[in-house]
């Protein structure tokens, strides 16, 4: 039978702002978005059964249709019209969960990109976008990644020219943050600060490194609980070690730096290895091509 196997790939929020409340319970956004080369396996083969099956090397995450890997499966041969097929999936996980990474969003839209492969591509990149965005907002970002601007509920993508070369330092401390209650502390104060996106777009383009670093920012971090390890310690480490800029990327926990040199980012992912859970060492990826 036959098989493939896609790079899922995580991403960063290089700024993200909250914009306003959607009258379908959503919130309106706008964020530049990166993948990085940090990326999780997914193996697809197909079955004529209509089945959906699904592993992974990390025992506490469902493999039922709880996984987004497995709706994903399910929403693309539905779409396609293919009442009997059905998908053997394995990932292996390299990108921590509960981080803001998008994780379980790159899984599902490798199986998307894994299913058009094997089926003999019916549906192109946008419609593969369009899908995506039925199963959650961060997964159109996820089918082809890069560097990109995203409006909406986090489905209108602008793809913007690639990121300039860097380094990215990634720590995800031992505590996880809820995304319902961080949005639900934006809903009931006001934003007390707003990132320069246009700024970041204009710096992007113009392939300035330390102009996009000096206007990251994300504004769930007003939003969130103290904790000892809290976000703003692991924020002024990756700063004293010689990172342009850090942020913490979605609704976390995780924080990343950005580095203009391999080995500075080395010698700053080994202070951090020494109190923080899971650090990573990655660099941008190019928008993927179908």
């Amino acid at each position: 039978m036959a098989d493939t196997t896609e790079k899922a790939f995580a991403k960063l929020n290089i700024s993200l702002d909250v914009t306003g409340r959607r009258p379908d319970g959503y919130h309106d956004m706008c964020m530049v978005m990166q993948s990085v080369t940090l990326c999780d396996d997914v193996s697809v083969s197909l079955r004529q059964d209509g089945a959906v099956h699904a592993g992974t090397n990390l025992r506490y995450l469902p493999c039922d249709d709880r996984n987004i890997a497995v709706k994903a499966a399910r929403a693309f041969f539905a779409a396609a019209g293919l009442k009997n097929a059905g998908a053997d999936i394995g990932i292996r996980k390299r990108v921590p969960v509960c981080a803001g990474m998008g994780g379980g969003s790159a899984d599902g839209a490798a199986v998307l990109r894994a299913l058009n492969r094997l089926c003999g591509k019916p549906f192109t990149l946008p419609e593969l976008e369009a899908l995506g965005a039925t199963l959650g907002s961060d997964i159109p970002f996820c089918v082809a990644g890069g560097t990109v601007l995203a409006t909406g509920r986090g489905e209108i993508l602008s793809p913007l020219p690639d990121f300039p070369d860097c380094r990215f330092v990634i720590a995800k401390p031992r505590f996880s943050v809820s995304t319902p209650v961080l949005f639900r502390k934006l809903d009931q104060s006001p934003i007390r600060c707003h990132p320069d996106t246009n700024g970041i777009v204009a710096a992007i383009r113009a392939g300035e490194l330390s102009g996009v670093c000096r206007r990251m920012y994300n504004v769930f971090e007003d939003a969130l609980p103290p904790k000892p390890d809290d976000v703003a310690v692991l924020k002024a480490k990756l700063l004293d070690c010689g990172a342009l800029g850090a942020m913490m990327t979605g609704t976390g926990s995780a924080v990343f730096g950005v580095f203009d040199s391999q080995r500075t980012a080395e010698r700053a992912r080994v202070v951090l290895a020494e109190s923080c859970g899971e650090v990573f060492l990655a660099r941008p990826r190019r928008r993927l091509e179908l």
